[in-house]
This record gives structure tokens, C-alpha cells and sequence, in this order.
């Protein structure tokens, strides 16, 4: 026959719900009360011991009420982040990816460097990183925006999706100049997944926290 001891009845409590919790301790001072009346008198149970029990269960169910309370405070904050969130639709934005996203509008993405480039190639790749399009850009400046309709130079219109874009500039001496680039669009979603929240520009979603520029 298995015998359950108070002790046993405490431990088990650990990864128990609320209402298991519930259950085991009414278990608990049962067994606890019918140890105490049929302990011997010549060799009473430790008071100690009846505490430490004790100490173990209320240990154990102020860490499930911290676990639940901690789980809402959570949940509500990242209600209101998304809520907060939500004024960013219809804004233009600005991410630290270069992906961007291609869907009903076209492509975006910005790019900045040092100095003035004379000339500029950029290239598009698509989410597994092939090179799927090579245009020139007009140079002469440091800064400047780029706008792909998914319509390749040999003329092949490629479907929605994500898409990265790299830029090779020169300046007036042949040398290349560093270049960074970032994906751009407008917000048309938001949305709490796993406690984060998400935006959707263009079709692609980023984590609020990839934005690096908010516009009107």
C-alpha cells in the first residue's frame, strides 16, 4: 500500500493548478491533523516540521497568485500597446531591415550615405536572397528613395512578397561609398502576436521595435 504523508502532499502542489492547489491543501491538513492525533506520545512529530510544511504550501500558492497576477498585468499592457500602436496606420515608416514588402503598392526603401555618389546600381533580391532585378539609379546626391513595382528590366512582372534591395555606389573617382539601406511603406495593420506587437508595411511585418522613422 502507497502512503501519502503530508510532506508528499506539499510537493506535489508545485506545478498544480489554483483548484488542484485547493484540493491537496484541505488533503494536506487532513493528514496533518491525523498525524498529530495518532502521532506517539513518547516521541511527539516535531513542531518544526509542521511548520516548514506549512511555510512550503504558502510558498507555493503565493507563487501561482504572483504567476496569474503577472500573466495579466502582461496581457493588459500589451493590450495597450497595440492599441497605442494602431495610430501608426496609415503612416509612412521607415524599418532598420532592407526587406521591404511588395503588394498592392509598390516597393519602397530609402538609402543614405557619407558623402555625394555619383553613381548608383541597386539590385533587388527576394527572400532567399537571389538577385531577381539590377537598375541604375541617378547619383549625385547622398540620400534618396527607391521605388520597385516588381517589374524586372527584361520586363517580367514577379509576384508579392518580400524583397530586399542592395546598392553599389561610386563617387566622382570610381571609389564606392558605403551605402544604408531601408525598407520604407505605409502601415495597414497592426496586431499583438506572443506579446509583441507587429506592424505590417506593404504586405511584410516587422516588430515595432525595427522601426527607425515614423512620417506623416
Amino acid at each position: 500500500m502507497t502512503v501519502i504523508t503530508s510532506a508528499d502532499a506539499a510537493q506535489s502542489a508545485t506545478a498544480t493548478s489554483p483548484t488542484k492547489i485547493n484540493a491537496d491543501f484541505n488533503m494536506f491538513l487532513k493528514l496533518l491533523t491525523t498525524q498529530m492525533q495518532h502521532q506517539d506520545p513518547l516521541s511527539p512529530m516535531d513542531t518544526s516540521q509542521y511548520t516548514q510544511q506549512l511555510v512550503q504550501f504558502s510558498q507555493v500558492e503565493q507563487s501561482i497568485e504572483q504567476t496569474q497576477t503577472l500573466k495579466s498585468i502582461l496581457g493588459s499592457l500589451g493590450t495597450q500597446n497595440l492599441t497605442q500602436a494602431s495610430s501608426l496606420i496609415g503612416r509612412q515608416v521607415e524599418t532598420n531591415s532592407a526587406m521591404t514588402g511588395l503588394g498592392d503598392a509598390p516597393a519602397q526603401w530609402t538609402w543614405s550615405a557619407s558623402r555625394d555618389v555619383a553613381s548608383l546600381t541597386a539590385s533587388v533580391v527576394d527572400a532567399k536572397g537571389k538577385v531577381v532585378d539590377t537598375f541604375p539609379l541617378n547619383g549625385g546626391a547622398a540620400r534618396g528613395t527607391v521605388t520597385w513595382d516588381g517589374v524586372t528590366a527584361g520586363g517580367v512582372k514577379l509576384p508579392g512578397g518580400g524583397y530586399g534591395l542592395t546598392i553599389k555606389g561610386l563617387d566622382s573617382s570610381g571609389n564606392e561609398v558605403p551605402l544604408t539601406v531601408n525598407g520604407a511603406g505605409r502601415v495597414s495593420d497592426v496586431q499583438l502576436s506572443k506579446g509583441s506587437v507587429l506592424v505590417t508595411v506593404n504586405g511584410a511585418r516587422f516588430g515595432i521595435d525595427e522601426l527607425t522613422r515614423i512620417g506623416e
